[in-house]
């Protein structure tokens, strides 16, 4: 019988200062834009030297919960969190994988068509009143491909957070930041105009979903948007499905 290994790994002390230094972020303790303490204090503090400190610092920052302000009244800064470093870690894992453009756009479709389901489920005005007002700002850029973008992606970015759910939210986010690079790559490589149709085709969704949504008819509203999905990926992906590599690098 293989006798099991007794090795503890102990995680070094830069790490442990990072672990406590986030903590104080994620809790409210450090808030945003805040200054941690001097370089001097926080050593005292942890009881380490200088380079440790540092170390922690560069964890912290890499993870862009820090930045590094230089200069005499320099020192770490608390960021705002905004999930683009999970967004980026995740593209780069996509990417690893050798992920299908067309897995993130059936990825969106599932969590965006559960948004919807959340939204119908939930019977608030509210939320629907937000995609109302969204749509509203639809019809007279639907010519101006750039813009048009951002305004759908605000669109798909309300319909996810419609939902209630903290979680699929910012699952949401981490996808939308990818297909928006692809979008914007899409739009570069076609002639103008060419997203025209499109974008009136996707105004006119915009608009049907919100219909049904304050109709109260969850279930067609959920398959109207799922095929409305599909009918994107097909038109954005077509018969040459590129790797994300190909689209993030």
């Amino acid at each position: 019988m293989a006798s099991r290994s007794s090795v503890v790994t102990v995680p070094k002390a830069s790490a442990l200062i990072a672990a406590d230094l986030r903590q104080q972020v994620v809790t409210g303790v450090l808030a945003p834009g805040r200054m941690l303490p001097s370089e001097t204090t926080l050593m005292t503090e942890f009881g380490v030297s200088r380079p440790t400190l540092r170390e922690a610092f560069r964890i912290l920052e890499a993870e862009s919960i820090i930045t590094i302000v230089r200069g005499p009244r320099g020192g770490a800064r608390v960021l705002e969190p905004d999930g683009s470093m999970a967004a980026r870690y995740t593209g780069t894992l996509l990417q690893y994988q050798g992920t299908p453009l067309s897995d993130v756009y059936r990825a969106r479709t599932e969590l965006e068509v559960s948004a919807v389901g959340l939204i119908a489920g939930a019977r608030a005005k509210a939320r629907v009143r937000a995609l109302e007002d969204i749509v509203r700002q639809g019809d007279r850029i639907v010519d101006d491909e750039r813009a048009f973008a951002d305004y759908s992606l605000r669109f798909h970015v309300g319909v996810v957070e419609g939902g209630g759910s903290t979680t699929l939210a910012m699952l949401g986010r981490m996808l939308f930041d990818i297909l928006d690079t692809h979008n914007a790559q899409f739009i570069a490589s076609h002639p103008p105009g060419f997203e025209r149709a499109a974008n009136k085709r996707a105004q006119a969704a915009y608009r049907k979903l919100v219909k049904l949504l304050r109709n109260g008819e969850g279930a067609a509203a959920q398959r109207h948007w799922r095929r409305h999905l599909e009918a994107v990926e097909r038109f954005m992906v077509g018969k040459s499905d590129a790797t994300l590599v190909e689209v993030l690098s």
